[in-house]
């Protein structure tokens, strides 16, 4: 059986971070070198799922790169912001969309998707879909969506325990999610 994360377990693991041990997170997540990163793209409005993502996806070897307090950002949006979003894209090994009911009222995640899909192409791009119960899509509302794989937990043909797993849905085919992380 395969689940969503629900928004609930992203604030429990975030829970168990004090709120030095958060913003440290957050603050590492802003600042480290791009090569290798995975750039986590999610709405202002979820910012309480963000550190309990980052915890999951570093769990499995991912370095997180979030643009939320990057220090080469400018204090309002501009083109500058665009320019620097695309380049941190472009840089980046990886591109996850913590995908929920408020990304289709951002301004920022749709685009950033747009532009990810532009360097990166399908397997390098992954939804991690945070939902208020584990099989409801109420983050799904774009049909362009459907594109991509998706980080869920569940069990994979020939293991037994149940793990985190980047699943292509179109192929019904999934691959860990340390393994998705790695890849070239």
């Amino acid at each position: 059986m395969i689940r969503f994360v629900t928004k609930a377990e992203l604030r429990r693991y975030a829970a168990d971070l004090t709120i030095t041990e958060q913003a440290s997170l957050r603050k590492s997540a802003s600042s480290r070198p791009l090569e290798s990163a995975t750039f986590l793209s999610h709405s202002s409005k979820d910012k309480e799922l963000v550190v309990g993502a980052i915890q999951v996806l570093e769990g499995h070897g991912a370095r997180v790169y979030i643009d939320e307090i990057d220090p080469e950002m400018p204090p309002y949006t501009s083109e500058e912001t665009a320019s620097i979003l695309k380049s941190r894209i472009r840089q980046t090994q990886r591109f996850v969309l913590l995908a929920s009911a408020n990304s289709k009222d951002s301004r920022w995640v749709p685009w950033e998707l747009g532009v990810a899909d532009g360097y990166k192409g399908l397997d390098k791009i992954a939804l991690f879909p945070a939902a208020e119960n584990s099989s409801e899509p109420d983050w799904a509302s774009w049909e362009y969506l459907g594109l991509y794989h998706r980080i869920v937990w569940g069990n994979i043909k020939g293991r037994t325990d149940p793990l985190w797993m980047v699943l292509d849905h179109r192929r019904f085919s999934a691959i860990p999610l340390s393994d998705w992380l790695r890849g070239p």
